[in-house]
């Protein structure tokens, strides 16, 4: 062991990222950079028909979208390695062969198990669930309540989970084991072996469970399946990042946006909750609405770009100047950049406008007023949004109109939606000649 902290993510290569995982390896790094410690990432690798190169390579760039690097690794070394499992097979070996020399193991077939003994009590300080005590004939058990040897080595020669962890975190010198407590039934286990090995054991601390907001464990209904699908549906790994960090834990002084480093800054382990965790969607994309609009107008831009370009708008019709300010026009306007992107759409084509909008409703009366209107506004107005507006309210008094009924319509027209940002904002930005061109169509100019 050492005295730095250290510990580890360990996920299985059996597929993608979920939210679990990320929840996990989040508090793992969190705790790792607040005390100056290193993250490890091992990857157990052990089931072999399941296990691919092609699901560790997906867990890899789940881990680096959501910002989240680590110290020691597969891909980038490190002094405890190697740092797959499939690739650490004698050290199994070794730590198996002690056992049955000790007379703690046996041999069944070309199994061996651990001899679970009775009569002993295991105390175990979690840094989250406290002080639980447990019988060691109560640490395994079969389905009837009898005593339940465990597996250390597979007839296949692979190590089984509880016996392989507790070798790797032993030689990689984690400090602390920071995982879900769905392992919480798993730790009386691994401490027997612990024990047996005569290795000393390092601290626990299980992190709560994640319901979906039906109280039921979480699953595909209340959640996607993988952090990519998040970033596929427009969420940002920022707004990811805030969001699982809440999931059991609370920065305090009712902060509920944070950036990274804010996070570490006040992460202790101690004010992890052990109550289960909902993960709320709606409380998600508040908090994902808070880092999009909060983005730097480049960096919002990139982020918007892809989903432009998914939708089949001009994106390179025009400049970037020119799309951060329709961007930063829309305010607040968007939980996710996917929807940010369909809110703006108008600002890059009048296409969907003309899908959305047929001007139907505008009977013969107000089409002549409102005609009127453009007709005076296009004279010799500036095209600034202040003096459009200035003028729209002076045309308006002046000729005894409401401003609501040449408003509405303008902004019907020009952006195919009820919901905009100011109308004369959104007038400016678009240009004189695009806006003519929008209220011809209609017949309106």
């Amino acid at each position: 062991m050492t005295d730095q902290v250290r510990v580890r993510f360990a996920p299985s290569p059996t597929g993608a990222l979920h939210i679990g995982g990320a929840h996990t390896a989040l508090f793992n790094w969190l705790w790792a950079k607040k005390m100056g410690g290193s993250f490890i990432l091992r990857i157990e690798d052990t089931d072999r028909e399941r296990s691919t190169r092609a699901f560790e390579q997906s867990i890899l760039d789940g881990l680096r979208w959501m910002g989240l690097d680590w110290d020691e690794g597969p891909d980038v070394g490190g002094d405890f390695g190697p740092y797959r499992q499939a690739e650490r097979l004698h050290l199994y070996k070794k730590y198996a062969d002690e056992l049955l020399d000790k007379g703690l193991a046996y041999k069944e077939g070309e199994a061996v198990l651990f001899r679970v003994p009775t009569g002993d009590v295991l105390h175990l300080s979690d840094k989250i669930y406290g002080e639980i005590e447990i019988k060691s004939e109560k640490a395994s058990v079969n389905q009837d309540g009898s005593v339940k040897d465990i597996v250390l080595i597979k007839s296949d020669g692979m190590p089984a989970y509880n016996y392989a962890v507790v070798v790797d975190d032993h030689c990689m010198g984690i400090t602390c084991v920071i995982r879900g407590e769905d392992h919480l039934a798993n730790t009386p286990k691994q401490m027997l072996l612990y024990r047996a090995l005569g290795l000393p054991m390092p601290e626990f601390a299980h992190l709560p469970m994640i319901l979906g907001k039906d109280k039921k464990k979480l699953s595909k209904r209340h959640a996607a399946t993988s952090v990519f699908d998040y970033n596929d549906l427009g969420y940002l790994s920022d707004g990811i990042f805030n969001f699982l960090a809440l999931l059991g834990w609370s920065p305090g002084n009712d902060l509920e946006i944070f950036t990274r480093e804010e996070a570490v800054r006040f992460f202790e382990l101690s004010n992890v909750t052990k109550k289960a965790a909902v993960f709320d969607t709606d409380k998600l994309n508040h908090i994902n609405q808070a880092h999009l609009k909060a983005m730097p107008s480049q960096k919002r831009l990139e982020a918007i770009r892809p989903f432009w370009v998914e939708m089949g708008l001009p994106v390179e019709n025009f400049s970037d100047s020119y799309l951060e300010k329709a961007l930063e026009l829309m305010g607040g306007r968007g939980q996710t950049t996917k929807e940010l992107a369909e809110f703006s759409d108008y600002f890059l084509s009048f296409e969907p406008v003309k899908e959305r909008y047929d001007a139907k409703e505008l009977t013969d009366e107000t089409r002549e007023t409102i005609r009127r209107f453009f007709t005076a506004l296009f004279a010799d107005t500036e095209w600034k949004a202040d003096n459009l507006e200035a003028f729209a309210r002076s045309w308006s008094e002046e000729n005894s109109v409401p401003l609501k009924i040449i408003a509405m319509p303008l902004r019907w027209i020009l952006t195919g939606r009820k919901v905009s940002p100011g109308v004369f904002e959104v007038t400016e930005a678009l240009g004189k000649e695009e806006c003519r061109k929008r209220i011809t169509h209609y017949g309106l100019l």
